[in-house]
């Protein structure tokens, strides 16, 4: 049975989402002025409600908007246009808030500080999220037991392999056990035995016995369909489909999920 969600009504909530990125655009946002024209599209009103206990995969070429769209859910990105909510938290009148809900894992596996060990690095980002040194110390080794990391605790991040690099990105992300994960390529350069073994734990434990809420941008077609319960198609920052694996497979008439991606890129093409 599913823990009880932080969140009271849907976990995340999108209306018509768009992100410029344009020269200055940080300084216009200061200064309340309005975006410049033309620019970078990376976004374009993209609209989604996701519940408690769901679980969402973001799939799309390169440049698509998964990383854009997970930036902004994460509040460390403005949109441009519409409206963006964390468990009923808006994602630019209430940043902190939004934080406090969602655990992030970025695909980029230089987001620690090199010098120090992989356990001092969590202990870190526990004290960040005001655990106390017991919780810290308690919650730090259930995740390297579980990520099967509790060998190179002690050990420089700067020593580390990319594929331990994304476990010790998982652990963070899990530190203050938030209601909602938001997970950029989770997988990437683990080996595939592990690979099926996070899949498994991240669709049965995560989500089945927690009731935590998951998106996933992924390349992976198949961790996308051994993970989530929907999964979401973008090109070219549109949102192009939305709904169970089977549902999109028959809107685009494609027999798996690469002709779907097929489809939605002949779509923007269009």
């Amino acid at each position: 049975m599913a823990i009880e969600s932080k969140c009271g009504g849907p976990a995340v909530s999108v209306r018509g989402l768009g992100k410029v990125f344009t020269a200055g655009t940080v300084l216009r946002w200061i200064m309340k002025r309005p975006p410049a024209r033309g620019g970078t599209r990376a976004l374009e009103n993209v609209s989604f409600d996701l519940g408690a206990g769901e679980a969402l995969a973001v799939l799309g070429q390169n440049g698509a908007g998964k990383t854009t769209l997970l930036d902004i859910l994460s509040a460390l990105l403005l949109p441009t246009s519409g409206a963006a909510s964390v468990c009923g938290h808006d994602v630019v009148g209430e940043p902190q808030a939004v934080r406090q809900m969602v655990g992030c894992c970025p695909w980029a596996g230089d987001t620690f500080y090199p010098r120090l060990t992989c356990s001092q690095n969590l202990s870190f980002f526990a004290l960040l999220h005001d655990l106390t040194p017991a919780q810290a110390r308690a919650r730090i080794g259930e995740l390297l037991d579980i990520l099967k990391i509790e060998s190179i605790a002690s050990k420089p991040v700067q020593q580390c392999s990319e594929g331990i690099k994304q476990r010790l990105g998982l652990a963070r992300a899990l530190l203050a056990d938030p209601p909602v994960l938001l997970l950029d390529e989770p997988t990437k350069s683990l080996d595939p035995l592990f690979q099926a073994e996070i899949r498994r734990w991240l669709r049965e434990e995560i989500v089945g016995r927690r009731g935590k809420t998951v998106i996933l941008a992924t390349h992976n077609l198949e961790e996308a369909e051994s993970v989530c319960d929907r999964v979401a198609i973008l090109d070219r920052g549109r949102l192009r489909a939305i709904g169970t694996p089977a549902e999109v497979r028959r809107e685009a008439r494609a027999g798996d999920l690469t002709g779907v991606l097929r489809w939605a890129a002949a779509e923007a093409a269009d």
